[in-house]
């Protein structure tokens, strides 16, 4: 289907239509804002695509004539102002602690509208993915002494270690999305790589739709501290039981069957994460405040992909990096 108008002018006309937080009754102290969050998050999506990662980046690709630029410029302002150079900087900046809340939103809109588990029963998994600096990396001995070597390396970032990946110096990518054909990505959150799997779980699950009754994970995941709040929730949490195989216990065969589906979804969904947005080398930006705001921001715009295909009637989760491409 050939549209008349640039895809990215779609997408961030979506935008407008996404579901947002509650605005709290009392205002915090300080000026109040002269630009909604909606037009930092539509700035934020412009920058994804077009791969600008200061703002400065981002002042001049608009300042180019071009018939896109010239389509951006009215949907990046509001009540006839656009925001100055600062302005753009310290919203960008903020934007990072209000993203896990607007994926959260975002993907139990999408569940509503998408269906993704039909008749079946409704699972979602749960896991985390390495995601390496950009630049050199820190090692222990000089973190100790506080020796940074060289300027390239990512002083906010940590190592850490996997039995499928090995030592890494970077980050997290919590993630937690539908256990079905159709991934969606529901809950999400970058931290310093050494931060555990278990302590971002209880946040990331205070995210999802309360009709989810299963949730699946790893052994990072079989710990008091996730197993309560699933409990709580009335949800059911299947993971790796410690000890070594095979498994003789009753349940063994039916948790072989929700691993066979988490495997499924969680781990191909982070890869395809990785290609689509190419994360997969080291990531484009440092500083761990920047790096939640462009992954974060990608797993957003993934969200927003979804949505725009399923008002167009284009098949859902397909074709979603040449579709980015294209825009």
């Amino acid at each position: 289907m050939v549209t008349r108008e640039p895809l990215l002018v779609i997408f961030l006309r979506l935008i407008d239509r996404m579901p947002m937080p509650a605005v709290p009754e009392k205002r915090k102290r300080g000026h109040p804002k002269a630009y909604s969050d909606r037009l930092i998050i539509k700035a934020l999506i412009v920058m994804i695509i077009r791969r600008l990662y200061t703002a400065y980046s981002l002042l001049a690709f608009l300042e180019v004539e071009t018939e896109l630029t010239v389509a951006l410029r009215p949907l990046l302002s509001e009540q006839g102002r656009f925001p100055t150079r600062r302005t753009w900087e310290r919203r960008l900046a903020a934007l990072p602690a209000t993203l896990p809340g607007l994926i959260g939103g975002l993907g139990r809109h999408l569940v509503t509208l998408l269906q993704p588990w039909g008749k079946a029963g409704k699972a979602a998994a749960i896991d985390s993915t390495a995601l390496r600096a950009k630049g050199g990396v820190w090692h222990k001995k000089d973190r100790e002494q506080g020796i940074v070597p060289h300027s390239t390396i990512d002083t906010d970032a940590h190592w850490s270690k996997s039995g499928y990946h090995g030592w890494w110096y970077g980050w997290k990518l919590h993630l937690v999305c539908t256990a079905a054909s159709l991934w969606i990505p529901l809950a999400a959150a970058l931290t310093a790589a050494n931060v555990a799997d278990q302590d971002e779980a209880p946040a990331l699950l205070r995210e999802l739709d309360p009709t989810i009754r299963y949730v699946l994970g790893d052994t990072h995941y079989n710990v008091p501290e996730v197993r309560r709040p699933c409990e709580a929730a009335g949800r059911y949490l299947i993971a790796t039981q410690p000890g070594a195989y095979p498994r003789t216990d009753p349940g063994a065969p039916v948790r072989q069957l929700f691993h066979q589906l988490r495997s499924k979804s969680i781990e191909p969904f982070n890869a395809l994460l990785k290609t689509v947005f190419e994360f997969g080398g080291n990531v484009p930006i440092r500083g761990i405040l920047r790096t939640q705001l462009f992954v974060l921001g990608a797993i957003l715009l993934y969200q927003i992909v979804l949505l725009y295909q399923f008002e167009h009637n284009l098949p859902l989760g397909k074709s979603i990096k040449p579709l980015l491409r294209a825009a």
